[in-house]
């Protein structure tokens, strides 16, 4: 699991397009001064984010991006997943197919137990966050935040998820 710097200033950029969200389309030179990116980064990761579903764009003079669904319905884990579809891989294991082979813990290993819960975890707490969310003026947004991520977890709350309870 990683983030890049283009997942968050593509989310960023993503948040730029919400902020106007029924306003019109946000052109790519508005978004990068928003930013303070440039016009050729920005429009890279909005391509993607267009390629991705989340926006669309209008040609022309008055054109730019607007969102393809209302800022309700993105959450911040559609928006990493299309700016980086390797952010929660699906193997954590760095071994050779040759190496795997001879692993002692080819049926049970606990890191990648471990690894695979967490990025459950990540993923979870994404899908529950919106863009509305982070892009409404509402001065509780902190709370409404850590409504999301649960307080207690199989990693937190001192259960072992590699032991069994019998």
């Amino acid at each position: 699991m990683h983030l890049l710097a283009r997942e968050e200033v593509g989310l960023r950029c993503l948040l730029a397009v919400a902020s106007h969200h029924g306003a019109g389309p946000r052109s790519i030179a508005a978004i990068a001064r928003a930013e303070g990116l440039t016009p050729e980064y920005v429009a890279k990761l909005m391509r993607r984010l267009r390629l991705g579903g989340l926006v669309a764009s209008t040609r022309g003079a008055a054109g730019g991006y607007r969102l393809a669904r209302a800022p309700r319905e993105i959450t911040v884990w559609n928006a990493v997943r299309v700016l980086d579809d390797a952010f929660l891989p699906e193997s954590f294991c760095d071994c050779t197919p040759h190496e795997r082979r001879d692993c002692a813990r080819t049926t049970h290993c606990a890191m990648q137990t471990l690894w695979r819960q967490l990025g459950d975890r990540v993923r979870e707490t994404l899908e529950g966050i919106t863009l509305e969310d982070l892009c409404g003026p509402d001065p509780r947004q902190e709370a409404i935040l850590l409504d999301v991520v649960p307080a207690a977890s199989p990693l937190t709350d001192g259960a072992s998820p590699w032991t069994s309870s019998s």
